[in-house]
């Protein structure tokens, strides 16, 4: 298994690949119009909300949240855009994300997609 820094930015490629698959699905028209509405799902903020919105309402398996947390506690780099703790955080959902589609959960991602875009 690659190093934890490696599966969240697998993870970071997959989950924008998801989320511009489903703005897609929408017809929104104008790339403009698809990457401002993009920015309610990839930003590190928006992350961090979708993530804890996953938590708090017992969403994520225990195994889960424990990928979130090794995630979440990887030492990689920094953002210019957010705080330190959002960026922590939402590297926490990227290396999930990235863990699952190494395990070949592409069903399990879904899901979490669907959750998180309003899908339930």
């Amino acid at each position: 298994m690659p190093n934890s820094i490696i599966i969240a930015y697998l993870g970071d490629a997959v989950y924008e690949l998801y989320i511009r698959e489903y703005l897609l699905s929408l017809n929104l028209g104008k790339i403009k119009d698809i990457q401002k509405e993009s920015l309610k799902f990839i930003s590190a903020n928006s992350q961090r909300k979708h993530l804890e919105n996953l938590i708090n309402n017992n969403i994520l398996s225990q195994e889960e949240v424990e990928y979130v947390k090794i995630g979440r506690n990887t030492k990689g780099g920094k953002s210019k855009s957010t705080d330190i703790i959002t960026y922590r955080i939402a590297t926490g959902l990227e290396y999930l994300i990235g863990r699952l589609y190494l395990e070949n959960n592409h069903q399990r991602i879904k899901e979490i997609i669907n959750y998180i875009t309003g899908g339930e």
